[in-house]
């Protein structure tokens, strides 16, 4: 059997290669980045299990796939791929649905802790010579206050256990495919999103982007978010109004915002966020962490030997193609 690695972007795949010997297969390349679709025709037409990072696999690609059983990719969101298509040929797909999750709630709890103490601003301030308890906006005390999570799978679900040792007044979370007495369970209130755009003090951001959730965060929920408000997005930039949010951050309509995704990645060189005291930056990087990255090597490959070997991994995200 034979397992493509496409899209090469890690220094090695001896994590990958020893799942795939476990079911016998052998384990070929494709070491660019961005790799032609000739090249993946090429190389995956004959291929039994295929792992993928961004490279897009529509319909077309996948119609030339002619032994296909299963494609792991490594990440949580498999948008790239067509879903639909592999259902109808039968291609198992699977996800890595724990990947980093660890990782971006301490980003999202990192980038609101520098928000709600002003890191960067006191930082910048020490460093010009200034010594002033002043800032661009008031500090306010965590305690006591409402933070609201607008998503509530793996990531925000390790944020809240990371929140509550802030004794916080109460946790709010927006998810209408959350259950209300599991949230109950798990200590937060569950809520509609204009309720949490109203009464939390901070607002952190885990949902998926789509054609429903795009620009969820617009000049009309700012205007319900309260001026002493903190946002922090750690998702997808596509959620955010990038020009909205530069007019709440400026007119004081919210106060604060920490930003690790953006609309436009790498940011412009006249990106207007850069220049706003009131706002934390990182360039998305709150995935990242050396555990976290051999994790995903390791799961995507083991979900793929699985197939191989005549298994269904939990992973599978498209279940009406285990019956094909």
């Amino acid at each position: 059997m034979k397992a493509v690695i496409i899209d090469d972007r890690y220094e090695s795949h001896a994590l990958e290669r020893e799942e795939f010997k476990k079911a016998g297969a052998e384990v070929v390349e494709i070491t660019n980045v961005n790799p032609s679709d000739d090249q993946i025709v090429a190389e995956c037409k004959d291929a039994d299990a295929i792992v993928v990072n961004l490279a897009p696999l529509g319909a077309e690609l996948l119609g030339k796939f002619e032994k296909c059983r299963v494609i792991a990719r490594y990440g949580v969101g498999y948008d790239s791929i067509d879903a639909a298509a592999a259902t109808e040929k039968g291609i198992l797909i699977c996800n890595v649905p724990d990947y980093c999750m660890e990782e971006v709630s301490d980003q999202a709890l990192a980038l609101f802790m520098a928000c709600a103490r002003q890191i960067r601003f006191r930082d910048a301030s020490v460093r010009k010579g200034d010594w002033d308890a002043n800032g661009p906006t008031p500090i306010y005390r965590i305690a006591g206050r409402k933070f609201g999570l607008v998503g509530y799978g793996h990531i925000p679900r390790a944020l809240h256990r990371k929140l509550k040792g802030f004794n916080l007044g109460e946790v709010l979370i927006y998810d209408p495919f959350v259950d209300e007495d599991e949230i109950k369970k798990a200590g937060g209130r569950k809520v509609d999103f204009d309720t949490l755009l109203k009464e939390s003090d901070y607002v952190s951001i885990h949902a998926p982007l789509n054609e429903k959730t795009k620009h969820l965060f617009n000049a009309e929920a700012f205007s319900k978010m309260k001026p002493s408000s903190i946002l922090v997005n750690t998702s997808r930039g596509g959620l955010v109004d990038t020009a909205a949010l530069v007019d709440a951050l400026k007119s004081g309509r919210i106060a604060w915002a920490g930003i690790d995704v953006h609309e436009q990645e790498p940011a412009p060189a006249d990106y207007p966020l850069k220049a706003m005291d009131n706002v934390v930056l990182s360039d998305h990087k709150g995935f990242y962490s050396e555990e976290a990255q051999a994790d995903l090597q390791q799961k995507a490959a083991r979900a793929a030997a699985q197939v191989l070997m005549g298994e269904i991994p939990a992973s599978v995200v498209n279940k009406a193609a285990i019956k094909k």
